[in-house]
């Protein structure tokens, strides 16, 4: 799992740079333009999207720490599909205004449960 840590840090800081960049752009190019249930619908996207970018920079120190486990890496892989499903179905429902989109949200979520669930038994593990 050689440069993994190089690989999650830059994942993390692209995606930490991709949610900033939505986030103006819902706040400065959507707002006039979606109803109020959609742009409810794109800033959680964002939101979620910058909470697990950083909880991708908090996957490449776990790499690092514990390097015996896979653990670090399986979450690292759940955060991106979870961004991808949950953040990614928000946003073209958002813009597109496909609420079917709304069945594929959770599946995210669950990639993002199980990605915090994969660093909390690598940290108690210790390896």
């Amino acid at each position: 799992m050689a440069g993994m840590e190089r690989v999650f840090f830059a994942l993390g800081t692209a995606a930490a740079g991709l949610a900033v960049a939505l986030g103006a752009f819902g706040a400065h190019g959507l707002r006039a333009a979606l109803p109020a249930d959609m742009l409810a619908n794109f800033e959680t996207g964002v939101r979620y999207h910058m909470y697990h970018a950083l909880g991708l920079l908090a996957v490449a120190f776990a790499v690092t720490r514990w390097q015996g486990s896979a653990l670090p890496v399986i979450a690292g892989w759940l955060f991106v599909a979870g961004i991808g499903l949950f953040s990614g179905s928000l946003y073209v429902m958002a813009l597109t205004g496909w609420r079917w989109l709304g069945a594929i949200t959770p599946l995210g979520g669950a990639a993002f449960i199980a990605g915090w669930a994969c660093l909390c038994l690598a940290a108690a593990r210790g390896s």
